[in-house]
């Protein structure tokens, strides 16, 4: 065999044979997850400039984006030692970036033995007056102390699987430091009957909530509407906001101002008491609605931060309820209902709570 046709031949033999197979893969030992603690990290020319949660994403193991952003909602997570709110905040070289890992929570709420005070109960609901302070279902930061831990205790198995396994009997809820009446189900008829009511919200059926705010300032006018849609505020994810055009929900609060206080000089009210009625139920809906006419809620930590100076302009005596105040001067005072399995009309009245008893005296002394 000449040369040239033994070059053809290896060539041949070489187009016949398999591919050399490829090295074996480097397997890596998974980095073991974030143990539950607090951990810093700096961020690094890698991760200057991204949004927030994906930073973190970035510089934490076994921890997801999307639980970093709950974490972030929760208030677990800090930038140079300062609470974080901004999601989407831009990372700069060598900011130290804090994030708390909670304790796995279990799948279902504990029962725990946590007073309530209940204002009627039945086989299939149960009406609470709810405490400032107290969480009504658990979620990131909350996950015991709540309404739902201290109702399976006080229940039982009757709240199993009556919607969902966090928010057992829940058809609507009262911010944590937001007083009053608030109705659970206690049966799949209650809950669906009832769920239905507050959907309604009394447009066809018959229901009342009304509350009572102190507020700062007072409307021009005594008695109207606020009809303002609101959506999730665009910076702040803690709070809600007005928001005109498809993003927002419709949400309007009817109200009327019962009393006026501390007028000054100039003969206008310092502060006044409002008695508000929902048609319909968006969360924080009057006290984004308050604020929005200029008249937020005394004390409260969201929506009234601007109004904080207010307080000196006060009549001693108010100044020295007011300023421990710790929450917002809002109540739910009225719950009225047509019980939804039995057809009975329902309604309920709470008083004021002592710090707001307290409020109304020191404002009316003034």
């Amino acid at each position: 065999m000449n040369q040239h046709a033994k070059n053809r031949y290896q060539a041949g033999l070489r187009a016949q044979a398999p591919p050399p197979a490829p090295p074996p893969p480097q397997i890596r030992p998974e980095a073991e997850p974030l143990a539950p603690g607090h951990h810093v990290f700096v961020v690094g020319e890698d991760q200057a400039g991204s949004r927030l949660d994906k930073a973190l994403a970035d510089l934490t193991t076994g921890v997801s984006r999307t639980r970093v952003q709950h974490l972030i909602e929760a208030g677990y997570v800090t930038i140079d030692g300062a609470r974080a709110l901004d999601i989407g905040a831009k990372t700069r070289v060598g900011q130290s970036l804090g994030i708390d890992i909670p304790e796995a929570a279990a799948p279902e709420p504990a029962a725990e033995n946590i007073p309530l005070k209940i204002v009627y109960e039945d086989e299939y609901l149960v009406v609470i007056d709810k405490p400032a302070g107290l969480v009504v279902h658990p979620s990131a930061g909350h996950e015991t102390g709540t309404l739902v831990n201290a109702l399976i205790a006080h229940c039982g198995d009757s709240l199993s699987g009556i919607g969902g396994v966090k928010r057992p009997g829940i058809v609507h809820r009262l911010d944590k430091d937001t007083t009053g009446l608030l109705v659970v189900a206690k049966t799949d008829a209650a809950h669906q009957g009832l769920a239905a009511l507050f959907a309604d919200h009394g447009r066809t059926m018959n229901f009342t909530r009304e509350y009572i705010a102190y507020v700062w300032g007072a409307p021009a006018r005594r008695r109207g509407t606020i009809d303002a849609p609101l959506a999730r505020h665009g910076t702040n994810r803690e709070k809600q906001a007005v928001i005109r055009g498809d993003r927002g929900r419709e949400a309007i609060t009817h109200y009327q101002v019962e009393d006026v206080f501390c007028v000054d000089a100039d003969g206008k009210p310092l502060a006044s008491r409002m008695r508000c009625a929902l048609e319909t139920g968006r969360t924080h809906q009057i006290r984004v609605h308050l604020a929005h006419s200029g008249c937020p809620v005394i004390g409260d930590p969201l929506y009234a931060t601007g109004f904080r100076t207010k307080v000196s302009l006060l009549p001693p005596r108010a100044q020295k309820v007011v300023a421990p105040l710790g929450r917002q001067a809002l109540h739910a005072a009225v719950l009225g209902f047509d019980h939804p399995v039995t057809g009975k009309a329902m309604r309920f009245e709470s008083k004021l709570p002592a710090d707001l008893r307290a409020l109304d005296k020191a404002l009316r002394a003034g």
